[in-house]
């Protein structure tokens, strides 16, 4: 052990790279941490130097952290939560609390949790800042990397995602699906009856991208039928799906909790789907660390509460 070395190594640059690999920018860094970004910038080059790596470099008008960054983002991660736990107390007290809290969700959790959920959390901790993004744009990772304390995201139970042992799911409720589309399409009528699998697979089908997920277990399920449906257009939330299906032809399938609470959604008409779609449902997911953390603690226990009005 290079004790000499270790000693160089402070936890104000262990703090210094956690931040910047959550905002890649020395100026975002420097006013998270009320520093000027002359200090961030002079932290950085002694680990640079210590570490004997850039660290971060930079893309055109963007920085890039390396391989050796994204690979100690997690370690980092730990030493920060296991430090906060030394000089924290048990108890956490949300009225007088100025933490940040980051959240990532799915479009579709945002009208069934979002709103009730910032309501209850700033009531009760009116100091704190709330930072709730979409998950397409911090995924997974950044669970892992520390950027999010948690992501509520809705998905197929059937066919769980591929497991990472850093990360912790829990359902909040479970969901069924449905298959919307515009009130005028052939397959609305009154009194056509239920959907067939024929007309489900006649018509093009809008689908919802997510690289975080596997194949949903009833593309699965079609395809053991030796059906497949076709999706004209691939979307990234189920609210711009279902303003295409106002305006077209095409079927979507999602969850039947947003289609009825979601604006996008209303004077859709939906239908239940003609196949074993399994189980769906929405989850929530955080680092397996978290919960050492007294004010992670509580949000998790807020969201939990909130989801069983929901």
């Amino acid at each position: 052990m290079d004790l000499v070395k270790l000693s160089r190594i402070s936890m104000k640059h262990l703090i210094t790279l956690h931040v910047m690999l959550d905002t890649l920018s020395v100026t975002a860094a420097a006013e998270r941490l009320c520093l000027s970004p002359s200090s961030v910038s002079k932290t950085l080059s002694q680990l640079r130097s210590n570490l004997g790596d850039d660290l971060f470099y930079r893309h055109g008008n963007k920085l890039v952290a390396t391989p050796l960054a994204r690979r100690l983002g997690p370690s980092v991660q730990q030493m920060i939560y296991d430090m906060e736990q030394l000089l924290s107390p048990d108890q956490f007290d949300p009225s007088s609390c100025e933490t940040r809290f980051s959240l990532a969700m799915r479009e579709s959790t945002f009208e069934l949790l979002a709103a009730k959920l910032s309501a209850n959390v700033l009531a009760l901790a009116p100091n704190i800042r709330l930072d709730i993004s979409t998950k397409d744009s911090v995924g997974f990772d950044g669970l892992i990397a520390g950027s999010l304390d948690f992501i509520i995201l809705p998905h197929d139970l059937s066919q769980p995602p591929a497991p990472r042992n850093e990360l912790v799911w829990k359902t909040l409720f479970q969901d069924e699906m449905v298959c919307l589309m515009n009130p005028d399409h052939s397959l609305a009528e009154s009194g056509r009856g239920e959907l067939s699998l024929d007309d489900y697979l006649s018509y093009g089908h809008i689908g919802i991208t997510d690289g975080d997920l596997n194949i949903p277990f009833f593309e699965m399920q079609l395809a053991q039928l030796q059906c497949r449906r076709k999706i004209s257009i691939s979307l990234p939330d189920f609210g711009s799906a279902a303003l295409m299906c106002h305006h077209s032809a095409l079927l979507f399938t999602c969850s039947r909790r947003w289609a009825e609470m979601a604006l996008q959604a209303k004077g859709l008409v939906n239908r239940a789907l003609p196949f074993d779609y399994g189980e769906v449902a929405y989850s929530l997911v955080w680092h397996s660390a978290a919960m050492k953390d007294p004010a992670q603690r509580w949000l998790y226990e807020q969201i939990l509460a909130c989801s069983e009005t929901a």
